[in-house]
C-alpha cells in the first residue's frame, strides 16, 4: 500500500482499475462533525435507557413490549446502513445523509408525542433506520478523504469523539428526567439532529466525485455487495471486526447486572467502572492512532489487539467459573478493563484495513461492516443471560467464542503473513 497522500490505482475485485484520489485533510470542523454522525446512533439507544420504567407506566404497556422500542431502535440502525450505503455510492454522500437526518429528526419529535407503545416501537423503528445514515456515511467520507495509515489515524480519532457517547449518553438521559419526563429526552435528540443537519449542510461539503459514483440501481448494489463479500480479505476483516464488537455487546449487555447482581456493586460503582472501561477503549484508540499507525503495521496491531482480547476472555471465564475460587470484583473488573481497552486496537484497524481495499464502493463496504457488527452483536447479546441470573459464565463464554473466531477469521481469512493481494 502506497504511502496516504501518493495517487494510487487498486484492480478492485472486477478487474476494473480505480483511481485512488491524494488523501485530503478534514478541518477540526468537519472532524467533529463527522465524530457527531457516529455519537448519534448511541446517543439515540443510551439516553433512552434511564426513561424505561418510565415510559412503561406512561404507556400502561408491558416492560417487554417496551424493551421493543430498543430492539426496533437497533434492528433499524443495522438494516438502514445496508439502503443508504448504496445509495450514497450512487448519488454521493450528502444527499442521502441530509435526507437521512430530516427523517430522523422527524421520527424523533414524533416519538416525544405518540400515545402508545406500538406506534413508539414504529418510530423508533424508523428512527434507527435513518440514523443509520449517519454511521454508513461518515466512514464512507473518511474513505473517500484518507487512504493507508492515515485513515486508520482519522478513525481512531473519530473514537475519540464517538466512544464518549455511551459514557455520558445515560448521564444525560437522568438528569433530563429530573427536569421533565421521558419524552423530553425526544425532543433533546431531535434537537441534537436539528443542528447536526444543519452543520451538515453548511460545512460537510461533497466527498464523492460524479465520475467515481456507481451507476445503476438495487440489483447494481447488490452485485456490488456480493462482490465485496466474494474478496476474501474484505470479508476477513469484517467478520473480525464484527465478531470482536460482539464481544464488546456481550459486555455492555451483561455487565450492569454482572457486577450489581452478582458481585453486589452499587449502581455509583458500575457506573464508575463502565466509564473507566470506557475510556480505557478511548485512551487505547488514542495510542493506536498517535503512536502505532505509520510505525507498526495495521495488521501487526490489530492481530495484537485481538489476542489480548481472546487472553482476557480466558481470564474472565477461569476467574467467573471458579477455576480460582472466589476472585471478587476487583479482579473480574480488571479483566473486562483489559477486554474493552483492546478493542481501541481491534475497531479502527479493521474499518481501515476492510475499506482500504474498496475504494470503489466505499458506501456499500461501510454498510456491511456496520450491519455485521450490529446483527453478530444482537445475536450474541441475549446468549450472555441464558443460565439465568446466579453466574457470569455465560458472558464470558459468550466473549472467548466471540474472541477466539475473530482471530480464527482475521488469520485464515486475512492471512496478515502474506503480501495482500
Amino acid at each position: 500500500m502506497p504511502e496516504s497522500g501518493q495517487k494510487t490505482t487498486r484492480e478492485h475485485i472486477t478487474g476494473t482499475p480505480v483511481a485512488v484520489p491524494a488523501a485530503r485533510r478534514a478541518s477540526l470542523l468537519v472532524t467533529l462533525v463527522l465524530g457527531g454522525l457516529t455519537a448519534l446512533p448511541p446517543l439515540s439507544m443510551d439516553m433512552y435507557l434511564p426513561a424505561l420504567p418510565e415510559v412503561t407506566r406512561s404507556l400502561a404497556a408491558p416492560a417487554a413490549t417496551v424493551q421493543l422500542t430498543l430492539t426496533a431502535c437497533l434492528a433499524g440502525m443495522a438494516l438502514g446502513q445496508l439502503v443508504v450505503g448504496p445509495m450514497s455510492d450512487k448519488w454521493g454522500r450528502r444527499r442521502p445523509l441530509l435526507a437521512g437526518m430530516v427523517v430522523y429528526v422527524l421520527a424523533t419529535a414524533v416519538c416525544a408525542f405518540v400515545s402508545g407503545a406500538e406506534l413508539l416501537i414504529a418510530f423508533r423503528l424508523l428512527q434507527g433506520l435513518a440514523g443509520a445514515a449517519g454511521i454508513v456515511i461518515a466512514r464512507a467520507v473518511v474513505r473517500d478523504l484518507y487512504d493507508g495509515v492515515e485513515m486508520a489515524r482519522f478513525f481512531s480519532t473519530l473514537m475519540l469523539i464517538s466512544g464518549v457517547a455511551p459514557v455520558i449518553a445515560p448521564l444525560i438521559g437522568g438528569q433530563i428526567l429530573r427536569v421533565t419526563d421521558w419524552r423530553g429526552v425526544f425532543h433533546v435528540l431531535a434537537v441534537i439532529g436539528v443542528l447536526l443537519t444543519v452543520v451538515v449542510w453548511r460545512f460537510l461539503h461533497e466527498t464523492l466525485p460524479p465520475e467515481r459514483r456507481q451507476e445503476g440501481g438495487v440489483g447494481q448494489a447488490l452485485r456490488t455487495m456480493r462482490g465485496l463479500l466474494a474478496d476474501r480479505v474484505f470479508t476477513g476483516y469484517m467478520l473480525a471486526g464484527g465478531l470482536a464488537f460482539a464481544a464488546l455487546f456481550a459486555y455492555i449487555s451483561a455487565s450492569p447486572f454482572v457486577v450489581q447482581e452478582i458481585y453486589g456493586a452499587s449502581p455509583q460503582t458500575f457506573s464508575l467502572l463502565f466509564g473507566l472501561n470506557s475510556i480505557g477503549l478511548v485512551a487505547v484508540g488514542q495510542i493506536n492512532g498517535k503512536l502505532l499507525v505509520g510505525r507498526v503495521s495495521l495488521d501487526k496491531a490489530l492481530g495484537f489487539g485481538l489476542s489480548v482480547i481472546l487472553l482476557a476472555a480466558t481470564a474472565l471465564l477461569l476467574m467467573t467459573s471458579g477455576v480460582f475460587g472466589d476472585v471478587g470484583l476487583v479482579p473480574v473488573a480488571a479483566g473486562l478493563f483489559v477486554l474493552m481497552s483492546a478493542m481501541g486496537l481491534a475497531m479502527p484497524n479493521t474499518n481501515a484495513q476492510a475499506l482500504m481495499r474498496t475504494p470503489h464502493a466505499a458506501g456499500s463496504a461501510s454498510a456491511l461492516l456496520g450491519t455485521s457488527s450490529f446483527l453478530i452483536g444482537a445475536i450474541a447479546s441475549p446468549l450472555v443471560g441464558i443460565a439465568g441470573e446466579r453466574t457470569a459464565v455465560p458472558m464470558a463464554v459468550v466473549q472467548l467464542a466471540c474472541a477466539a473466531a475473530s482471530l480464527t477469521c482475521f488469520l485464515l481469512l486475512c492471512r496478515p503473513w502474506r503480501p495482500t493481494p
